[in-house]
């Protein structure tokens, strides 16, 4: 019988005079728990011990092959399709390592991650029109809008970015808290709306086989902040989505509508349709420009229009730390039309692909 086998039963035994003690009494209320503890520790203890005999026995020594790192500005994925692992494919790797300590959920998670970035194009996300490609990143945003006299008078720390995941290779969820707005005015400050998305990839190609990207997204919020700092009612934002890259410049579309579940009367309808134009140069360099328009039907603004122009510059991806990159942005909201909200809002992106 071998130590772990020994110290196992050894355990059981333990466990069994422990839980007898407590059934007939012996301990009190108050010592019962810290034993059952005691057991619980000691079990895992033994077991982590075992296991861990079994993989010094299976395991080889070596360095861990690590998992591919694409990301969303690089062509490293579409370059390398030995990146992917393919299904089905033998645990042992070409060094004759065996790999199967990576078959948890969370090496199948990411490589299902790399397999979406590998069949889709490898575009930087714009400043303010929605990423159209999937995309698995942190990002946070803020934004100072001005005044005609050129003083900032609202400030928003969020501005309603978040936490993006791509749980398969078709799907991205995005979940974006709450937004804080910070006003020079008599207005009080505040958080946002909560606000969520699912993207939905219906056909799209890599470099070199097409370039292009096709999806249909569905976001909305919640009305978690008090208005005017949050819109009251409930939103939903049905999105088709569109991308087409020509060489080193690429186009990015988005046309969808924000449909309030309540309160439409007061807020209206609105179309929303955002286009981005982008040129990299040396693939860390990102030019770009887009404009930003809103149409509105119904509410206290029916009939109204207002677009904006937003030049931008954006630099990354910058490799941290294993998968985790660094991709930083920024640009101006201009408006172009006779009727606009606010102006010369400047805006500033940091994101962390990973």
């Amino acid at each position: 019988m071998t130590d772990s086998i020994r110290n196992e039963q050894q355990i059981r035994d333990s466990g069994r005079r422990s839980i007898g003690s407590c059934v007939f009494g012996a301990l009190s209320p108050a010592e019962c728990p810290l034993f059952f503890i005691v057991v619980l520790i000691s079990a895992f203890s033994a077991t982590l011990r075992a296991q861990t005999s079994e993989l010094d026995v299976d395991l080889p020594s070596g360095l861990i092959p690590p998992l591919s790192s694409c990301v969303e500005s690089t062509d490293e994925c579409a370059s390398n399709p030995a990146a992917i692992p393919q299904q089905g494919s033998n645990p042992i790797d070409a060094s004759g390592s065996n790999t199967r300590y990576q078959d948890d959920w969370l090496h199948s998670w990411l490589r299902k991650v790399d397999e979406a970035r590998a069949n889709q194009p490898h575009f930087v996300s714009p400043i303010v029109t929605t990423h159209v490609l999937l995309v698995q990143q942190f990002r946070y945003d803020m934004s100072w809008q001005q005044d005609p006299t050129g003083n900032t008078i609202t400030s928003n720390y969020g501005a309603s970015r978040g936490l993006e995941i791509i749980p398969s290779t078709r799907l991205e969820v995005g979940i974006f808290p709450p937004n804080y707005l910070v006003h020079q005015s008599k207005t009080p400050d505040g958080f946002g709306d909560l606000a969520w998305q699912v993207k939905f990839r219906a056909f799209s190609a890599p470099e070199g086989k097409g370039d292009y990207f096709v999806g249909f997204f569905l976001g909305g919020s919640f009305p978690t902040g008090i208005p005017p700092n949050g819109q009251g009612h409930t939103v939903l934002s049905p999105t088709f989505a569109a991308a087409k890259g020509i060489g080193s410049w690429d186009i990015q579309s988005t046309i969808g509508a924000n449909l309030p579940a309540t309160g439409a009367d007061l807020l209206g309808r609105m179309i929303i349709f955002n286009t981005a134009v982008d040129h990299k140069i040396k693939g860390k360099i990102w030019p770009m420009i887009e404009q930003n328009s809103t149409f509105w039907s119904g509410g206290t603004l029916d009939g109204k229009k207002e677009v904006f122009l937003t030049p931008g510059l954006v630099l990354g991806s910058f490799p941290l730390a294993e998968r985790l990159h660094l991709t930083i942005g920024g640009g101006v909201q201009i408006a172009v039309t006779q009727f606009h909200r606010d102006n010369h809002r400047w805006i500033l992106s940091v994101r962390f692909p990973f």
